[in-house]
């Protein structure tokens, strides 16, 4: 598995994955291809290298929707990246003044910024809030559906890339479905880890980003229900979103292309689809069971020497270990592993600086585990982490 990862032989412990995970040769040898052997626009010309390009197109469609398990292909919206994807259902959902979008406490400044951004327009944003140590707490939840008609959509966090936590999404999607309440999961750091059936958690909107499941960066996807999407308003439009205009009428595309606008990162879309084979293959259920493995050596060996930030099971934080302590500089603590160890971890409030600012929390290192990580690497880690303490202590 590992030799598949090249820069791992360049003698480096990568646990950032959470950020960006690595990619693997059948990932970079499908992007290779396109640019060697059909390397032009799908969908615009009529000839061998476009209609070839169409077909590798539909391939990763149809890979990403045996991935979700979607009812079909026509429900996976390729996009930039999760914020994409996010923004898109926040910009087309059909919210008016008054109604609210409610999210937790926890979530990822790109599933809170476009909800912000809509209270200009008179749109009210609810926050969920957690347990003290992260874990979703249901009976708040129905208390706050109760108390608050006005809600018409929930956007929340599948798992979060703070501590690991998982919320309980089928749960979660079936109680705000008996009060008619649509849902929206950001699965950026859920579906590289865990199987997420979309058919079984029956959630409406699902975004996700390529390069966080080993594929490539500046693609992902919107997963909608087709009933769902075809309530949505165009978001960007331009070529390839129309099937006819005048200079003063516009005839749309059917979903996905309707929501597909201008020309696409094809490179992106082949190597996605690649990666959604690889990681099927790999088994994402397997991959949790590892990461928690190994995120219990780190607990075991750390917990009385860090401030772990979220709940101490392992098994409730997957292959999250972000910690910090007192009196020591984070960033330059997260420098020194790299400077003196080649451990490649991050440093930071992890793009959720709302969470950190309510709970007054300092800048922590994360160390996120992934398919391509070893015990042998994890003790390492433990290792230098202390001698980094030492140090700096």
């Amino acid at each position: 598995m590992r030799e598949q990862f090249k820069v791992l032989q360049k003698n480096i412990i990568y646990v950032d994955s959470a950020c960006m995970s690595l990619r693997p040769d059948c990932v970079i040898n499908k992007i290779k291809e396109y640019y060697e052997e059909y390397p032009v626009c799908a969908g615009r010309s009529n000839h061998k290298l476009a209609n070839t390009l169409v077909t590798e197109v539909l391939r990763a469609r149809k890979l990403i929707q045996k991935l979700l398990n979607a009812k079909s292909e026509k429900e996976i919206i390729f996009t930039k990246n999760t914020t994409e994807g996010l923004n898109l259902v926040a910009n087309s959902f059909k919210l008016e003044e008054g109604d609210a979008v409610l999210i937790t406490e926890k979530e990822h400044n790109s599933n809170l910024v476009p909800w912000l951004k809509l209270k200009e327009k008179g749109i009210q944003l609810i926050i969920q809030k957690l347990n003290d140590d992260g874990t979703f707490n249901l009976a708040e939840y129905k208390t706050t559906l109760e108390n608050n008609p006005n809600i018409k959509l929930v956007s929340f966090h599948h798992a979060s890339n703070i501590d690991g936590v998982i919320i309980p999404a089928k749960e979660i999607i079936q109680i705000a479905h008996k009060s008619g309440i649509k849902v929206l999961l950001d699965a950026a750091q859920s579906l590289p880890h865990i199987t997420v059936d979309v058919k079984k958690l029956d959630v409406d909107f699902l975004a996700f980003s390529g390069h966080k499941m080993m594929g490539p960066s500046g693609i992902g996807v919107l997963y909608g229900k087709t009933e769902e999407l075809n309530k949505l308003d165009p978001f960007l439009v331009g070529g390839e979103t129309v099937t006819d205009t005048t200079h003063d009428s516009v005839s749309y595309e059917q979903v996905p292309e309707k929501f597909e606008a201008g020309l696409q990162n094809y490179a992106g879309i082949v190597g996605l689809g690649e990666a959604a084979k690889f990681l099927m293959k790999t088994n994402p259920d397997k991959i949790h069971k590892h990461e928690v493995s190994l995120n219990k050596i780190l607990t075991e060996r750390l917990k009385d020497r860090v401030t772990l930030i979220g709940p101490e099971d392992p098994e409730l934080r997957g292959g999250i270990f972000n910690f910090y302590i007192e009196n020591i500089d984070m960033h330059n603590f997260s420098s020194i592993l790299d400077s003196k160890a080649n451990i490649a971890t991050r440093s930071g409030q992890h793009c959720v600086h709302s969470y950190y600012n309510a709970k007054n929390l300092p800048v922590s290192t994360r160390i996120s585990l992934y398919i391509y990580n070893t015990e042998e690497e994890v003790n390492k880690i433990v290792d230098e982490v202390e001698k980094v303490i030492e140090l700096l202590s």
